[in-house]
């Protein structure tokens, strides 16, 4: 019995020894992350400010555009089909004496509608509210003809302002500027000549 007392006895202080080798080990790798850590944080602290300083000298520099608020409505009329963006006009937009600042598919609405009754309709709704230079807008419009696209143009443009602005509802509705006029061209029937008109009877 005495002899295994002995064996415990020799294997207890390696077994301690052991363990603080480890320990130190353990605190070692500890240090050597928290360094790692360190040095990561002050790199992604480094990055921030280098991005922050280059969006402050792009607007600086006023390369970016600012992003400029609008009223985005959708007109028809027939088979045509207008995207009316409408801006609140700033103070270097030149807009000239009895014309609006409005482009339909890049152009002005005078040169895109080369008859003065097109255009005067497209310009209709806001002649009729008296604030014909107060704003601008921007029109894509495709399909149908020139007749459909201005009276497209017209209800679009219609919807935009009552977005901006719920007062302007009633004088728009009471001119019949917000209803879809639904009206098309009724379609040819087989055995007629157009849609109702009926070939000529001869009675002999």
């Amino acid at each position: 019995m005495a002899i295994k007392k002995q064996k415990t006895k020799d294997v207890e202080p390696t077994q301690k020894k052991e363990d603080k080798v480890v320990e130190k080990i353990e605190v070692v790798e500890q240090k050597e992350i928290e360094k790692e850590l360190k040095k990561n944080e002050d790199d992604e602290d480094d990055d921030v400010e280098i991005a922050f300083e280059e969006e402050v000298e792009e607007e600086d520099d006023g390369k970016t555009p600012k992003k400029e608020k609008y009223f985005e409505a959708i007109g028809r009329r027939k088979g045509a089909i207008a995207r009316v963006r409408l801006f609140t006009k700033k103070a270097s937009d030149v807009i000239p004496e009895g014309q609006g600042l409005i482009l339909v598919n890049e152009k002005t609405y005078q040169d895109y509608f080369k008859d003065e009754f097109l255009s005067g309709i497209v310009e209709s709704p806001l002649k009729r509210l008296k604030s014909l230079g107060r704003f601008k807008a921007q029109i894509k419009v495709s399909g149908g003809g020139v007749s459909g696209q201005a009276d497209a143009i017209r209800h679009g443009l219609s919807r935009a302002l009552v977005l901006f602005d719920k007062n302007f509802r009633k004088k728009l509705r009471r001119f019949g500027f917000l209803t879809r006029d639904a009206r098309v061209k009724e379609r040819k029937k087989y055995g007629l000549k157009a849609a109702r008109r009926a070939p000529q009877w001869s009675k002999r």
